[in-house]
């Protein structure tokens, strides 16, 4: 989370919420984020599907569909996580691919070609996509030869999300005038979460739960598991008082007065985080007034909600209702 202005100063109840990386393991299971290394073969509906039955858990969902050949990083949200997992989709795909080209190429003739892909690209989804046929869109931020050895070349793709590389592989192909096929791919990075910051293999989740359940110790677990607000950390934030969370749980927008820091830069539009003090993500947010309007405004509604992350009731009701304001207001 970067820096944030400070608008007002209040207290937290130490009664009410968990600071994320302190959670008990039971609440963690409901608020987590795994970075799952998805191995070659099953579908990332099956890994999800077996992550939700090794927990125990009720309800888990990925963040950006990986076919069954390909590997890497499957961000993977448990409990209301969920809900917060279409924000990975604000951020770009880092992806590394091995081609082959039909026929041998030059280097310097396969860096020119690169060259003209990035940028606004066009593409039709592949016919076993799993979106509706129809040309869009999408932007390539690099595109990097990293490697070539005969007809065979490594890629470094970075790239909007929604990008289908074993398209962009076969049009890179086309131009080249021989045809190019892509074997393999790897998804290093989603957003701001990459595998720097450590991928959860299935069988090491396996051996942290055996080590939760039947032995009763934490540490693993706790190491592979990270609280959903670590995948939220790039996002504009605003943090709320006490007395607001529960409104916002049951759909309020914010007003000025609920507000007690939030990020340097928001404009209006802005899609935002909303925490509580212990940094506990309340929910998602669509900014109505900018950062500097907000400074100077003594009331005002300044964000409507898009999605609640945080259950309701998590925090004491402090708030009023009206019904003209559609709890716009909640006390301060």
């Amino acid at each position: 989370m970067q820096d944030l202005i400070i608008i007002d100063e209040d207290l937290t109840d130490e009664n009410y919420g968990y600071y994320p990386y302190k959670r008990p393991i039971e609440v963690l299971l409901d608020y987590g984020l795994i970075l799952l290394d998805k191995p070659s073969g099953p579908t990332s509906h099956e890994v999800v599907s077996w992550v939700r039955k090794m927990l125990g858990v009720d309800k888990a969902g990925h963040s950006g569909t990986l076919d069954p050949p390909v590997t890497g990083l499957l961000p993977v949200g448990l409990g209301e996580a969920t809900k917060a997992l279409s924000l990975l989709l604000l951020g770009s795909k880092e992806y590394y691919a091995v081609a082959r080209t039909h026929d041998p190429v030059s280097e310097t003739k396969l860096k020119s070609v690169l060259s003209e892909f990035i940028g606004e690209i066009y593409q039709r989804p592949p016919q076993r996509s799993s979106v509706k046929r129809e040309i869009r869109t999408r932007e390539i931020y690099d595109l990097e030869l990293l490697e070539q050895k005969g007809k065979l070349i490594l890629l470094r793709v970075l790239c909007q999300a929604g990008t289908y590389v074993r398209k962009l592989v076969y049009d890179m192909g086309e131009v080249l005038g021989c045809g190019a096929t892509m074997i393999e791919l790897r998804r290093t990075k989603v957003s701001n979460l990459s595998e720097s910051d450590g991928l959860v293999r299935l069988h090491d989740l396996l051996d942290a739960i055996y080590e939760w359940k039947d032995e009763g110790k934490e540490d693993k677990i706790r190491q592979l598991i990270k609280p959903i607000e670590f995948a939220t950390s790039s996002i504009k934030s605003v943090v709320i008082r006490d007395s607001a969370v529960d409104a916002i749980c049951h759909g309020a927008k914010l007003a000025v007065p609920g507000i007690l820091q939030l990020s340097p830069d928001i404009e209006k539009g802005d899609i935002v985080c909303l925490y509580t003090l212990k940094k506990e993500l309340v929910a998602i947010g669509e900014a109505l007034m900018s950062t500097k309007e907000i400074k100077e405004a003594d009331k005002g509604i300044a964000f409507s909600i898009k999605r609640v992350i945080m259950k309701a009731g998590t925090y004491p009701r402090l708030w009023h209702s009206k019904k003209s304001s559609n709890l716009s207001e909640p006390a301060s």
